[in-house]
Formats: C-alpha cells, sequence, structure tokens
C-alpha cells in the first residue's frame, strides 16, 4: 500500500487526547495531525522523536495532515492502526499470502458473532470459509520482540471468543499479527499488560484458531506486507 501524499517530516512536540499529535515540521511550521491510533502508542510518542506526516488538501477534513510514522532506532514504526486491514487486503485479493491461498473471494467488514464484524471473510475454493481478525502490533520493549497489546483490549479478547465459536461451527478460523515494526523478528503477547487477553488467546488456540503473524515492510513511501514472523 504507497501513501496517496509523500509525507513529510517533523518532531513530535505531544500527542493528546488520543487523536491529535502537535509536530513541528522542517520549515519551522508547527501543524496538528490526526493519529489515528487508540492505544497506549507505549514508547512512540515520546517528545522530540521524529515522525512522518501524510499532508491533505480534503476541504471535508478539518486536520490537514495524518501521523504516519514514527522513527527508531531499528527504521520505522507505522502508527496508524487502519493501515495492516488496507495492506493485508491488498496481499489477499493479490494470492500473496500464502497461508491464505486458495479462496476466490475476500469480504472485508462481515457482520458475526455478538455484535461484531471480522475484518476478513475468505471464501470459495474447496476450503472452509476463514475468518480472519487482523492486529496492528507497535509495542516493543525487547530488542527484536513485539508485543500485543499495548493497553488492555477487552474487544480483542471477545473477538477471540467470536473465532472458537466460527471453529466450533466448522469453519475456519485465524488471527494474524500484522508488525509494523522494522526492528522486530518475533511477536509475544504482553500478557502483564492484559492477562484477560493473554488467557484468551490461549483458549482460542486450544479451541483451533490459527495464531499467526506477518512481518510489515514500511518506508517512507508505504507499507506492505512481508514474511511469517513467529508468535512465541
Amino acid at each position: 500500500m504507497q501513501f496517496p501524499s509523500p509525507l513529510v517530516p517533523g518532531r513530535l512536540i505531544r500527542r493528546y487526547k488520543r487523536f491529535l499529535a502537535d509536530v513541528t515540521l522542517e520549515d519551522g511550521r508547527e501543524v496538528v495531525a490526526h493519529c489515528a491510533n487508540p492505544g497506549s502508542m507505549m514508547g512512540l510518542a515520546e517528545p522530540g522523536m521524529r515522525v512522518w506526516l501524510e499532508p491533505n488538501d480534503d476541504p471535508k477534513k478539518k486536520l490537514k495532515f495524518g501521523w504516519r510514522l514514527v522513527e527508531v532506532p531499528g527504521g520505522f514504526v507505522g502508527v496508524d492502526t487502519g493501515v495492516p486491514n488496507r495492506a493485508l487486503k491488498a496481499a489477499l485479493e493479490a494470492g500473496e499470502v500464502a497461508a491464505f491461498a486458495g479462496y476466490d473471494s475476500v469480504r472485508a467488514e462481515v457482520p458475526y458473532g455478538a455484535g461484531s464484524r471480522v475484518d476478513f471473510l475468505l471464501t470459495g475454493g474447496d476450503a472452509p470459509d476463514l475468518w480472519l481478525e487482523v492486529k496492528s502490533v507497535t509495542l516493543s520493549r525487547q530488542d527484536g520482540l513485539a508485543e500485543f497489546p499495548d493497553s488492555v483490549t477487552r474487544r480483542g479478547a471477545k473477538h477471540l471468543d467470536e473465532l472458537a465459536g466460527r471453529v466450533r461451527a466448522g469453519d475456519r478460523a485465524a488471527l494474524l499479527y500484522l508488525v509494523q515494526r522494522t526492528d522486530c523478528d518475533r511477536v509475544c503477547v504482553a500478557a502483564d499488560i492484559d492477562p484477560a487477553y493473554a488467557a484468551a488467546l490461549d483458549a482460542a488456540r486450544g479451541a483451533g484458531v490459527e495464531i499467526m503473524a506477518l512481518a510489515a515492510k514500511i518506508d517512507v513511501t508505504g507499507i506492505t506486507v512481508g514474511g511469517p514472523l513467529p508468535v512465541l
């Protein structure tokens, strides 16, 4: 997935109200950017960090910049939680994800469970229908190790229960962690942050839900889906 507009660099002043960030651009202007990330963004929102914003000229949008990337010593981290689904959809439709090959149709945001919507439903071919949830992973507290979640996520635990329900109904279900960091080569659950989520993940795995992770290839031009990573 390529960014529609060239990104512009700046320095983070502060992130506040979860979805707003003040940034000083390299030309000295101070702007307010939209932060499309409801999580804690632990370690990624420190004042002075180098960030990359996507400008827009949409008259319907009050904020003229969206925060897309932050630089860390090992490269880039994608902070927009909407990007993984868009990047993965393109990869699925192109048949680029080997674990999900053999399906004819990819549908997004399909209702299921108790008032939920699954990120993707893959159908067609000889395999059972595949219900796929995608999680954006940005937290890292140890070199090379990505962690999820970065804050308590009751919604995430609910999704795991619903995926297990699809397996019991005879379908296939998977949880995919898309690691939006270029400095990590493995993934684990942050059980100390959300023990209930960790327990729900163990239960879902035991019920037959497939747990997997993919790397993201990230630079200032865009974010695409890379190869598989181990889930510890």
